[in-house]
């Protein structure tokens, strides 16, 4: 008889509640300043690192050796067969390879590796989907078939108070730099199936880039019911705004309102406004 841990690294965004609720595993990113390192969620919060955001901009670096090391070694002490390994996109981070090195050592255990080719709470939504799978007993094998149904029907958007925090993170991809900002021109940004970030549109101020989030929102509604994710990287006045100027649009099945992590946020900056979205079947 299997039994199947599931395993996502912080960049999912995922609370420490709704880790707990779903039986996820979290690997923290680890969160890097001059004279001191964090691990995210653990040790550090979103609003903790946004305080001390204009004094320092701390870099991220992969999951602590040592912390993965013991997750696996629990694992296998709590009789888990196999391990769900759902990381952030592979384009964006070296997440999914260190993890797989990590774990090759680890022969009690079959791991299942499923690049999300997305970040954030996008990927936090694959974890939960698939949480709910194996919480249904569902097989294995049926369950790593509907992975890329999953992703598939995952959609993510964000618009950003400055670009500064893309930049300086070396996250910017194909998301339009210098000019735009000039300009005054908000990208809302997402990510395509390569897993790298692209400009989706362009929006003159954020007013504007935030009506336009709301018309991408209601595209999808348009086709069919939706679950909604409203996501705030220390802009929650906005967010809850956003949040209650869509959250009785016609087809949303669910919507909560939730927090970009330290992480994702010190690639984001204050300021990001952001949505995820599960098109239901």
């Amino acid at each position: 008889m299997k039994k199947i841990a599931l395993i996502a690294d912080s960049s999912c965004d995922l609370s420490l509640a709704t880790l707990k609720e779903y039986n996820i595993e979290l690997l923290p990113m680890r969160i890097i300043y001059k004279d001191k390192e964090f691990l995210d969620k653990i040790t550090i919060t979103p609003k903790e690192m946004y305080a001390n955001l204009e004094e320092e901009v701390p870099t991220t670096s992969l999951p602590d050796l040592k912390y993965t090391e013991d997750l696996i070694e629990r694992l296998k002490n709590e009789g888990y067969t196999d391990a769900i390994v759902i990381t952030v996109s592979s384009k964006l981070s070296g997440t999914y390879n260190s993890i797989r090195l990590i774990c090759e050592a680890h022969h009690e255990l079959n791991f299942h590796f499923f690049d999300t080719r997305t970040l954030g709470y996008p990927q936090g939504v694959i974890a939960i989907e698939t949480a709910k799978l194996i919480k249904e007993d569902k097989p294995l094998e049926e369950i790593l078939k509907s992975l890329e149904d999953i992703r598939k029907r995952t959609h993510g958007y964000i618009t950003f108070a400055t670009l500064e925090y893309l930049k300086k993170g070396g996250r910017i991809g194909k998301v339009a730099g210098t000019i735009g900002e000039m300009l005054h021109l908000k990208p809302i940004v997402s990510s395509n199936d390569e897993g790298e970030l692209y400009n989706y549109m362009k929006a003159r101020g954020r007013k504007k880039a935030i009506s336009k989030m709301k018309e991408i929102l209601d595209e999808y509604l348009a086709k069919g019911k939706c679950r909604v994710w409203i996501l705030s990287g220390d802009a929650d006045d906005e967010a809850k705004t956003f949040y209650d100027s869509v959250k009785d649009m016609p087809n949303i099945t669910e919507i909560s309102l939730e927090e970009i992590g330290a992480a994702m946020g010190i690639h984001t900056g204050p300021g990001a406004l952001g949505m995820a979205i599960l098109e239901e079947r």
